[in-house]
């Protein structure tokens, strides 16, 4: 795979001026015209476009200015808006939309100077766990094209993890920017709920819970895109600053780790060990870590969340579904008839119990300054299943892969997908790095030390 520089590098040179915004451009439309046909990450490029927004930044350079992002190239999940750009949310319903506006956060990714490259793929409104749908079809996993890398920002994570870009915008609202990430050997960030302000853009089916998620090569790399993005703005009310940067060490931190996150739920064997591994290689370095279990509210799964999910479909795309129900991918059909059954009742029941695994999550934060465990409980699957079949050697339903992601969407705290090694085949396995909202800076800063002390120790990224 065509490796780039990362994206920190690229800032740096640019401003400099040992190299351009159009000079980055231009080889970033090579290594996506090489790459991207294998991968299906990118769904649209427009090259003309971009030369055009890198040679506005060489401009400002110029002209004195030096943004942080200075002629980084990006990629930026095909539900977010981005002004004159086509922006389909991977559905027939939007396969000629132009988006009116830029969101805050892509208009934030401008003024830092970045190159927004192209529309990177998703499944249909960001609502399943692999990335495929009606308009673009399958995106591979980098490492074996009959993978998939998950979903639902894997077009984002292989745009970065197949060398196309160094940095990708994705969104998150039940571990879409942790899970796809962490099967392909990046690093994918959930800040905080509003640390990030959202929209405008499309409605989401999901309310309250939905953030903008960097999704880089590096921790670094991470960092620096979220520094660009983050801080309140009037557009979104429910926006926030998180705290600053701490000066305690790392390595002074109480991590709390737990193998399951307090969950009746498989692991794979490879998986846990790679975790494993990773925890005591922290441990080794002299990271105060403590194995503890979270104690969720009675009732807690991914399951009894879902109801959110598919009634906002259902009140979204119901009356489109009525109408024509071939217009949408089966999988969303599928959701989206579900929606239309629940009653009231259901919808509050769910709603109310995410509000109670928020209290439980807070409340485990008054014994520990950070929690950590596996991202996923399993490593990549084959590319035409909506999840693997057994996990730790039992037969499970399709979303057993997603179920160590989404209550922390619900929590609205900030979690990050670190690389920790490998499984079978040499598939990448994520470490989750999570802390009490509003600390995305404590996050982001262990991540890093972490990610120096598993690269000591031979494991980290894959590649």
């Amino acid at each position: 795979m065509t490796r780039f520089p990362r994206a920190t590098a690229v800032a740096e040179a640019v401003r400099a001026g040992h190299s351009s915004a159009r000079a980055e451009t231009e080889a970033a439309l090579v290594r996506i015209a090489d790459g991207n046909p294998a991968l299906n990450a990118f769904v649209t490029v427009d090259a003309e476009r971009a030369l055009s927004e890198a040679e506005a930044i060489d401009r400002r350079l110029a002209a004195g200015e030096r943004p942080l992002l200075a002629g980084v190239p990006v990629a930026v999940k095909d539900t977010i808006w981005v002004a004159g750009r086509r922006v389909t949310q991977g559905s027939r319903l939007f396969g000629s939309f132009r988006a009116p506006a830029d969101a805050i956060a892509v208009e934030r990714l401008r003024a830092a100077g970045a190159v927004i490259l192209g529309m990177a793929n998703s499944s249909e409104f960001a609502c399943k766990g692999v990335t495929t749908n009606p308009l673009f079809g399958p995106t591979r996993h980098p490492q074996h094209p009959n993978l998939t890398p998950g979903g639902s920002s894997g077009g984002p994570a292989v745009a970065v993890a197949g060398g196309l870009v160094p940095l990708a915008l994705g969104t998150d609202a039940g571990g879409s920017s942790r899970r796809p990430p962490a099967h392909v050997g990046a690093v994918g960030f959930k800040p905080s709920f509003g640390a990030i302000p959202y929209g405008p853009g499309f409605a989401e089916p999901f309310t309250g819970i939905a953030v903008m998620a960097p999704i880089a090569a590096d921790v670094a790399d991470a960092a620096l895109m979220f520094e660009a993005l983050c801080g309140p703005d009037p557009r979104d009310p429910d926006s926030i600053a998180v705290a600053p940067m701490e000066s305690r060490p790392p390595e002074s931190l109480s991590v709390a780790y737990s193998p399951r996150f307090g969950l009746d739920t498989p692991i794979d064997e490879d998986v846990r060990q790679a975790v494993e591994s990773a925890v005591e290689a922290l441990e080794r370095a002299g990271t105060h870590v403590v194995r503890r279990d979270l104690s969720w509210p009675a009732g807690v799964t991914e399951t009894a969340l879902m109801p959110l999910q598919h009634a906002g479909l259902a009140a979204l795309y119901g009356d489109a579904f009525r109408r024509d129900p071939a217009l949408f991918d089966p999988d969303i059909a599928v959701q989206i008839e579900r929606g239309l059954t629940l009653t009231g009742a259901e919808v509050a029941a769910a709603q109310l119990l995410g509000v109670e695994v928020a209290r439980s999550l807070a409340a485990f934060f008054t014994g520990a300054d950070l929690l950590i465990g596996p991202t996923t409980p399993c490593v990549a699957w084959p590319l035409d299943r909506l999840g693997p079949d057994t996990i730790g050697g039992q037969v499970v339903p399709p979303r057993a892969h997603a179920v160590f992601t989404p209550l922390f969407n619900h929590a609205k705290v900030p979690a990050l997908s670190l690389p920790c090694g490998t499984g079978r085949n040499g598939l990448p396995v994520g470490l989750q790095v999570i802390a009490p909202r509003g600390l995305d800076r404590r996050v982001l800063r262990f991540a890093a030390y972490s990610e120096t002390v598993l690269a000591a120790g031979g494991q980290g990224h894959p590649g």
